[in-house]
């Protein structure tokens, strides 16, 4: 029987040598590395001095580069000088190396490694993020999707930030070049979903690059609800909407919030002959602060101009500004609305007329024509409802001149209106209202219909009353807090509130019942005289408004000349009083002269008014509704 042969194993010494060898080379590498250690523990202060001086060297030839060509030659020039003085210096030589070594240990330290990325639980939630935004953004057939499960969340998101709470403070996005961003309904399922996986209760800006494909989300802070009403620094026909973000705006504005003052951003409205949206609408749902802007901006016009207010909710909310200087008149009422407002379309077309004569004169426009003049309408829609009721005319067909004509002359229109009662509106209101306002809760869809545009911000569920979004003409919406300036007269204001209103009224010229003289007036006592024959009748049957005034320089036989507001009240040099008619173009008539007084009839339906007669003397004038009511 054959013997099987043996294994090659236990036949070969090679094997044996090979175990021999790799045991003698693990011993050599093991005596290397204990050498290496050892080694680096001697040298290590060395080797950290070495490191720090190439490190110091690396950022002095880069300083070098940075250095323009005509500066190199000083710059070596006075690094020369300073060794030259180091080298003549006692121990010079010697405290400098000991200087630039301690600088290379300086400079070669080991630095603690900054970790940087997010955690566990902020990785985890862009994961999410990002697998939310798959099935919008991922499209068959993309050889290098961008988007896709499972895929790689840090392509798509190269900048992310989250605050101390763990929540999602601004993240930069891209997507695909062939994601339709100019489509207001594909913006808007991103916003959405974003809203969503960020985190609900706090109001989000989406900021769209088409240029980059980019999509940046940032968490904004609530707006400042301490700012009440104030002086603020404006230049005349400038007005302060209210305050928005500091990154949307290119100005500030010192303001006093508290008991401190800092810079605010303002929303700021330019009116006049050359803004181009002269006029404002403001919509909102009852109680959410348009009377409030509406009395914030009356305040602020008085500083440079006379304001006509007119209260369709006839909830007193502006019996403050009754009987104050440059108050023309506060109406509640339907009949004084009328005669307040056929006043301010006649006073619009004075105007006009007699800065057009004037130009073509070759003189500058009378004074009174460049007075500003405010028409804030509070709900006219409400009158309107009245008016139509009782067969009467729309108050708000009287404001078609203003608006139409009112940039040129100086007057500024403000309606403020509920949404539910915003069909109402006359088309001339919304056609020439170019700046709009939306306060309180609303959808995108609303504000879009209101704006022009939609917001570029999310909603919040708790909206503070003066909150909502601004619009001046064809610029960025933007978000807007309306400075606190409620009713002083209310029992539920606050007295700091109370004090700051209060401190910006104007001085009283009628008492508040309206019964005493105006203060102070050193011109005769009115008489209340109206001409019965010279009232015109219109096909309606209906009487239309007569501005009783006296008109005289003080003198006693001047006292007690009335003068209809449809006739011309202009004096030449004389002294003669010039009448016409009223009416279509006795507005043309109806203005001054060259050399006459260019005075205008107060308006009807308020209590005694002071105004400036000729040669800037003032006097009284007397009006009543009662002037504008139906004969029968």
């Amino acid at each position: 029987m054959a013997r099987r042969p043996l294994p090659r194993i236990l036949t070969s010494g090679q094997p044996l040598a090979r175990m021999t060898h790799s045991a003698s080379l693990a011993r050599s590498r093991e005596l290397a590395r204990t050498a290496v250690e050892s080694a680096s523990d001697v040298f290590h202060p060395l080797i950290i001095i070495a490191r720090g001086l190439c490190r110091l060297g690396a950022a002095g030839r880069g300083r070098w580069i940075a250095t323009p060509r005509e500066h190199r030659g000083p710059t070596a020039f006075f690094v020369g000088a300073c060794v030259l003085v180091v080298c003549l210096v006692p121990y010079g030589p010697l405290l400098a190396l000991i200087t630039l070594m301690g600088a290379g240990a300086w400079a070669g330290r080991e630095r603690t490694p900054v970790e940087t990325g997010p955690g566990e639980a902020a990785a985890e939630r862009l994961r999410a993020l990002y697998e939310a935004l798959v099935p919008y953004l991922c499209v068959d057939g993309d050889p290098s999707p961008l988007y896709a499960p499972d895929g790689d969340w840090e392509r798509a998101f190269p900048e992310y930030a989250f605050d101390d709470s763990g929540r999602l403070e601004r993240l930069q996005l891209k997507y695909p070049a062939y994601f339709t961003d100019g489509e207001d309904g594909a913006r808007t399922r991103i916003e959405q979903v974003l809203y969503a996986k960020a985190g609900r209760g706090r109001e989000y800006h989406f900021a769209w690059d088409e240029l980059t494909n980019q999509l940046t989300l940032t968490a904004l802070g609530p707006l400042p609800t301490d700012i009440a009403a104030q002086r603020f620094v404006t230049s005349p026909g400038e007005l302060v909407l209210g305050f928005t973000d500091p990154d949307f705006v290119q100005r500030t504005l010192p303001v006093t919030g508290g008991e401190e003052t800092r810079d605010a951003p303002p929303v700021v409205w330019r009116t006049g002959p050359r803004s181009t949206e002269p006029h404002l609408l403001a919509l909102g749902q009852p109680g959410t602060g348009a009377t409030t802007l509406l009395r914030s901006l009356a305040l602020q016009a008085l500083e440079h101009g006379d304001v006509l207010v007119i209260d369709g909710g006839g909830t007193g909310e502006y019996g403050c500004l009754a009987g104050r200087r440059g108050v023309l008149g506060v109406e509640s009422g339907l009949a004084g609305a009328l005669a307040t407002l056929e006043w301010a379309s006649h006073e619009t077309e004075r105007r006009l007329i007699a800065a057009n004569r004037a130009r073509q004169a070759g003189r500058p426009a009378p004074e009174d024509t460049r007075r500003p003049l405010w028409i804030l309408a509070d709900r006219p829609t409400a009158l309107a409802h009245i008016a139509s009721a009782e067969g009467r005319e729309d108050p708000q067909q009287w404001l078609q001149v203003p608006l139409r004509h009112g940039r040129a002359a100086h007057v500024t229109v403000v309606v403020a209106e509920h949404f539910e009662s915003a069909e109402l509106l006359s088309e001339p209101v919304r056609a020439h209202t170019k700046a709009r306002v939306v306060l309180g809760p609303a959808t995108a869809e609303e504000v879009r219909a209101v704006l022009g545009a939609p917001p570029h911000t999310t909603p919040v569920a708790q909206v503070p009353p003066g909150r909502g979004y601004a619009r001046l003409g064809t610029a960025p919406v933007l978000r807007l807090q309306v400075p606190a300036t409620p009713d002083p007269l209310d029992d539920a204001t606050g007295q700091a509130h109370r004090e700051a209103v209060l401190a910006l009224l104007p001085e009283r010229t009628v008492p508040a019942d309206g019964a005493g003289p105006a203060e102070p007036v050193d011109a005769p006592q009115p008489v209340d005289i109206r001409k019965a024959g010279d009232v015109p009748k219109t096909g309606g049957g209906a009487r239309k408004a007569v501005d009783v005034r006296t008109v005289g320089d003080g003198k006693a036989g001047d006292v007690g000349k009335p003068v209809d507001i449809h006739e011309v009240d202009a004096r030449k040099a004389g002294g003669a009083v010039t009448a016409e008619p009223a009416g279509g173009p006795a507005a043309a008539e109806g203005v001054p002269q060259d050399g006459e007084d260019g005075s205008a009839g107060e308006p009807v339906g308020a209590a005694v008014r002071a105004a400036h007669g000729k040669g800037g003397e003032p006097r009284v004038v007397n009006g009543s509704a009662d002037a504008s009511r139906p004969e029968g």
